[in-house]
């Protein structure tokens, strides 16, 4: 089978786990081990960013900066329903309403324009997704958040190495949100990261992080666990060493897939965005005129040849039991994105001919 993410792990990795191991510094009681630290400093470099707080997944970093953004119970945040269910969960756990939005069909990002026209007196806050890896339309999205005073959480944790008008993403928004998980460009296990350019936004999310404590056994506000462990960290800042040549690799392997694809007259392959670079953690392609039924059928089909195909996400959050109570419009876009694109292997450990293969089974199949 060739998965549709691998993590790519050698013995460097391997190494850094055991050096923390000998040191015998596993964690640090303020979230503050060397290691946590190192990494920090060198993802704020990265990503051009003045403060990076380290944490133990994607969604502690989302809630974070939700709560960081001064998002409380009664307010509203403006968010797409295409995306993973932790973007809105985060939103709830701060005890405000998810206000779900359409999409743009070519990107499968939030559509400003829908952004604008959800704004009431209650919002505070507009949560944009990279999805897939590709950036945000952020410019448009700021101008909205600036006029109306709200503030911009940027769920960027499909988008390590992305890129929006020559800047990596997160540079238009008060915080940007970060995954580590295994299958990610760029892995710890799990783990994620917040970035921000604002001092007072940064002394909130450490403190936050760490049960409101400024120093040990003060608690000065309402927080939580969320630290990132030390053998974490490690991994993490080989991993952010490695992370250009996964971006470099996974770009060549879609740009031979939609090569091959374009022939396909039944398929849409992604497109970059203007002015983008898109990090390809997905590459995600459309069934046009499509059903769910036929979209599934390829999907199982591809899976019986040992390609790994998926769906993200065959079910909008607005459409799940539990936030289909905050349900206010329909999203036609969003839905029938939902039922006619599936994703497609182009990780760093695929090869020039599993990429052939792949492009020559989906042609056969879609004839």
């Amino acid at each position: 089978m060739i998965p549709i993410n691998a993590p790519q792990i050698d013995e460097e990795e391997i190494e850094a786990v055991i050096n923390v191991l000998k040191s015998g510094i596993l964690t640090n009681a303020l979230g503050k081990g060397p290691m946590v630290q190192k990494f920090e400093e060198n993802f704020a470099k990265f990503i051009k960013a003045k403060h990076a707080l380290a944490v133990n997944n994607g969604t502690a970093a989302l809630h974070m900066a939700v709560v960081g953004a001064g998002v409380k119970q009664g307010d509203e945040v403006i968010l797409p329903s295409f995306t993973f269910v932790a973007t809105a969960e985060a939103v709830v756990m701060a005890g405000a309403k998810p206000v779900f939005v359409d999409i743009n069909p070519e990107t499968y990002n939030i559509s400003p324009e829908a952004v604008e026209r959800a704004i009431t007196k209650k919002t505070k806050a507009i949560i944009a997704v990279d999805l897939y890896g590709s950036p945000a339309d952020m410019k448009p999205i700021r101008e909205i958040a600036d006029k109306h005073g709200l503030k911009i959480v940027e769920d960027a944790a499909q988008a390590h190495g992305a890129l929006y008008h020559g800047k990596p993403v997160g540079a238009y928004a008060d915080f940007a949100c970060w995954s580590f998980y295994a299958s990610k460009n760029m892995t710890t296990g799990e783990g994620g990261m917040v970035t921000t350019n604002n001092d007072e936004f940064a002394e909130k999310l450490r403190l936050l992080r760490n049960h409101g404590e400024k120093e040990k056994y003060m608690s000065i506000m309402l927080g939580h666990n969320y630290r990132m462990p030390e053998i974490e960290a490690a991994i993490g800042c080989v991993q952010l060493n490695k992370l250009p040549n996964f971006i470099e690799e996974r770009r060549k392997n879609a740009d031979r897939l939609t090569v091959k694809l374009s022939k396909i007259e039944q398929l849409k392959p992604p497109e970059e965005p203007k002015n983008c670079k898109n990090s390809w953690y997905l590459y995600t392609v459309r069934l046009k005129n499509a059903n769910r039924t036929k979209r599934d059928t390829i999907v199982e089909q591809l899976k019986n040849k040992g390609i790994g195909a998926e769906v993200y996400y065959p079910h909008p959050i607005h459409l799940m039991p539990y936030y289909n109570r905050f349900r206010k419009r329909r999203l036609p876009e969003t839905e029938k994105a939902s039922e006619q694109v599936f994703s497609l292997p182009v990780h760093p450990g695929v090869t020039v001919g599993q990429i052939d293969f792949i492009s020559e089974t989906l042609s056969h199949l879609t004839k």
